[in-house]
């Protein structure tokens, strides 16, 4: 079976360097590190650090779920998510983001931008995935912290500090 192949210490565990090497975006190349260890973080029920045989069904599920969202709102068929696409999608999914946020976002995932080198040129379909569970996290997170639904959040020095991890992944 497949959790077999992808387990290739035999551990019967799948860790985050397996996974990249299971996991392949349209154009072939793998999946980023930082997107599988998310998808471990999210499925990794038992918090091991690794995801189980039950765990990875998961996963699979997750990632053909996603891959059905990124090919409706990859409009021009690219393979990518261009900045558009991108904003069309954020607000389906309930998020209406400045322009400007929205150009910190496409700097931040598309190939190219923080992660990739120089020339945003569209968002690949795992970092897609990376974006828009970022937005969600944090907006959820946002939520938690607007106690008076005012849409403003007061917070201290120290829980600034304890968001930066999260702000700069």
């Amino acid at each position: 079976n497949w959790f077999e192949t992808v387990d290739r210490n035999k551990s019967g565990q799948i860790d985050a360097q397996e996974l990249q090497m299971a996991l392949v975006n349209g154009d072939y190349s793998n999946f980023d590190l930082d997107t599988t260890k998310m998808l471990i973080g999210i499925f990794d029920v038992d918090k091991t650090g690794t995801i189980s045989i039950e765990e990875f069904a998961g996963v699979f599920k997750y990632i053909n779920d996603w891959r059905n969202v990124f090919q409706h709102f990859d409009a021009d068929r690219s393979g990518s998510i261009e900045g558009h696409e991108l904003a069309n999608a954020l607000a389906q999914f309930g998020y209406r983001l400045s322009p400007f946020t929205l150009r910190v976002l496409e700097d931040k995932y598309g190939e190219g931008g923080r992660y990739g080198g120089v020339g945003v040129q569209g968002i690949s379909f795992d970092r897609f995935i990376r974006v828009c569970v970022a937005v969600k996290t944090l907006s959820e997170n946002f939520q938690r912290l607007d106690v008076h639904k005012s849409g403003y959040v007061n917070m201290d020095y120290e829980l600034f500090l304890q968001s930066y991890d999260f702000f700069s992944s």
